[in-house]
């Protein structure tokens, strides 16, 4: 197995900010000899993380691992305010973030991908195809949660809470995953409402495969339903783990991951 770098490569942006990757790059025996392509080759990969996560987590490390052993292309990253990129967190929106897996997209990768989204990631894999149709293979969503701002953080919050967020810019919810708290932003909120996807239909005609856990406590599993309702495409499938949790990082978890990326190869 080819062995995984510590150190994180920088995509340098605008304004001085940067993103930490890591990549992989296809196998030299995917590649085109003398201008004539052997064998086919397979569509490479895009993990796009969730919430306040990094490009070190279990999910992505095992995707980097599938990819090393496969000759994959592969492509893990942070976003801005996120592990090792640049900036600050409390910064961040849903369209920075966007713009950020953009960038990856179209600096980082050739040809059609497969855009794999957790928890966030997964609104924000729809973001991206939205933007960019031809470049996406397919999309797998776990435990997706496009609207989530809207949905699981402004609607869930008393009024005294979503007051105190419009006067102060920031409130602070505990996380299951960090000792520190999540920060929520007005920036964040308002931002979210530009880019709310199931109000309606959602133009995507590429395969999709959503996976959620039945006991997800964080985005309820309706979300991955609604969500298969919302898309246009009819090659979608919803996958429901019925004692799955919102992580889906164990290793059957991760098994069920490979054998999707492997069916829409």
């Amino acid at each position: 197995m080819v062995p995984i770098r510590a150190e994180a490569e920088r995509l340098q942006l605008p304004g001085g900010r940067f993103l930490a990757y890591h990549r992989r790059n296809l196998a030299a025996n995917d590649r085109e000899a003398d201008g004539v392509n052997t064998r086919k080759v397979p569509p490479g990969i895009v993990f796009l993380g969730g919430f306040a996560s990094d490009m070190t987590g279990t999910k992505a490390m095992a995707l980097d691992a599938y990819c090393a052993a496969t000759g994959r292309a592969f492509v893990r990253f942070d976003y801005s305010g996120h592990g090792q990129s640049s900036g600050k967190f409390v910064d961040g929106t849903i369209g920075a973030w966007r713009d950020d897996a953009l960038a990856i997209v179209d600096q980082l990768t050739q040809g059609p991908q497969i855009l794999i989204g957790s928890s966030m990631g997964g609104w924000l894999m729809l973001l991206c195809a939205l933007a960019r149709p031809d470049r996406v293979h397919a999309l797998i969503g776990l435990a997706p949660a496009p609207d989530f701002t809207e949905e699981l953080m402004w609607q869930t919050m008393d009024a005294g809470m979503q007051q105190r967020l419009m006067q102060e810019g920031r409130v602070e919810e505990p996380s299951a995953y960090s000792d520190d708290p999540y920060v929520i932003t007005r920036a964040l909120i308002e931002d979210g409402r530009k880019h709310l996807l199931l109000g309606g239909a959602i133009h995507i005609d590429r395969p999709v495969r959503l996976i959620h856990g039945q006991a997800d406590e964080d985005v309820p599993f309706s979300v991955s339903l609604r969500l298969a309702d919302h898309l246009v495409t009819q090659n979608v499938a919803v996958t429901l783990v019925k004692d799955g949790d919102h992580r889906l990082s164990r290793q059957q978890d991760l098994e069920r991951l490979i054998m999707t990326i492997e069916e829409l190869s």
